[in-house]
């Protein structure tokens, strides 16, 4: 399969380097020359700077979107309406000015774009889901996410400030830039009829027009209430979750893949004398797990996209949900 890869910064390269890890050699690359990062890895494969002729000389069955946000719209809507399998990395866009322009073209080509949320294909939460659809927590009645990690630390290679993550005009922001918990809630919840926010720039970082801290509210369809913190300056990072329910709780801890399952003995149907001591289960990840194996997951599954044989497990609509989300909550302050 060919495959051509916009954008090879952090995302680009990590993307790069798994599809040729999965035995993807066919790759071309469509590039700014404007990353950070050494081109040493990336010698012997064809570079285009021009799209359209990117797409007309190669032909590529499958096209990865991983330059900054504000540029996403510039190659997703063309590779699309090229007949293109698209993997669109998060958030989608800066905005939602040019999003109707790719439900169309996406449409017109049989939807095959795979928005690039990697938490969909963490072992635990998908054992959370699991549970939760099981009926293991009972009614969820609170929900409450909090991502803290400090921006300095995310590519000690480069300067921060010329991140998209700390500028405006690229689409950054850490509610945009963390936008994961709003895509995972989601998924592991059903959706969300309402939302308000605080936010703003609160810390000593140098940031251009965006907020460094968000305190997100949210309440879904299925009654329950809770919320999302985000933010650019804790140290040490922190990113965790807790889900509660009326006989079951659950707490997840990024950290070190973890998943508590809290069950109170009366879902067994029993009587016992209060306070009643919580049932504890603990589900940690495989062996050997870390980071990388959630984007090896995404990028196999996006290879069955594009060969047709699976349905995206992240669609552009639910991509398009999480920023539409992440837009009201920057509008809500």
């Amino acid at each position: 399969m060919k495959i051509l890869i916009a954008g090879l910064g952090s995302i680009g390269r990590r993307h790069f380097r798994n599809l040729v890890a999965l035995g993807q050699k066919d790759l071309v690359l469509y590039r700014t020359h404007k990353a950070t990062l050494s081109d040493n890895e990336l010698a012997g494969y064809p570079v285009e700077t021009n799209l359209a002729e990117a797409l007309e000389k190669h032909q590529p069955q499958a096209v990865i979107v991983a330059n900054p946000t504000a540029l996403h719209m510039d190659v997703a809507i063309p590779a699309a309406e090229a007949g293109c399998a698209v993997l669109l990395e998060k958030p989608i866009a800066e905005d939602l000015s040019r999003i109707e322009a790719l439900r169309c073209a996406a449409e017109k080509n049989g939807n095959r774009i795979l928005v690039g949320f990697q938490f969909r294909y963490h072992p635990t939460l998908n054992t959370a889901k699991e549970l939760i659809e099981a009926g293991a927590l009972g009614k969820i009645l609170t929900v409450h996410a909090h991502w803290g990690e400090y921006l300095p630390n995310w590519h000690p290679w480069e300067d921060y400030r010329a991140s998209y993550a700390a500028r405006d005009d690229l689409g950054g922001g850490v509610i945009r830039t963390l936008t994961h918990p709003l895509d995972y809630l989601r998924y592991l919840l059903g959706e969300v009829e309402q939302l308000s926010a605080l936010n703003g720039h609160i810390s000593a970082l140098e940031l251009a027009g965006v907020e460094d801290v968000a305190e997100i509210g949210l309440r879904f369809k299925n009654g329950a209430i809770g919320g999302v913190h985000v933010n650019y300056f804790q140290r040490p990072a922190v990113h965790r979750l807790e889900i509660v329910g009326t006989v079951g709780t659950l707490r997840w801890d990024n950290a070190d893949g973890t998943l508590i399952h809290y069950q109170m003995p009366d879902a067994f149907g029993g009587i016992y004398p209060q306070p009643a001591a919580a049932i504890e289960t603990r589900y940690h990840v495989p062996a050997g797990f870390e980071r990388n194996q959630l984007f090896v997951a995404q990028t196999q599954h996006f290879l069955e996209v594009a060969a047709g044989r699976e349905n995206p497990r992240c669609s552009l609509e639910d991509g398009i949900r999480a920023l539409e989300m992440a837009l009201a909550a920057r509008k809500s302050n």
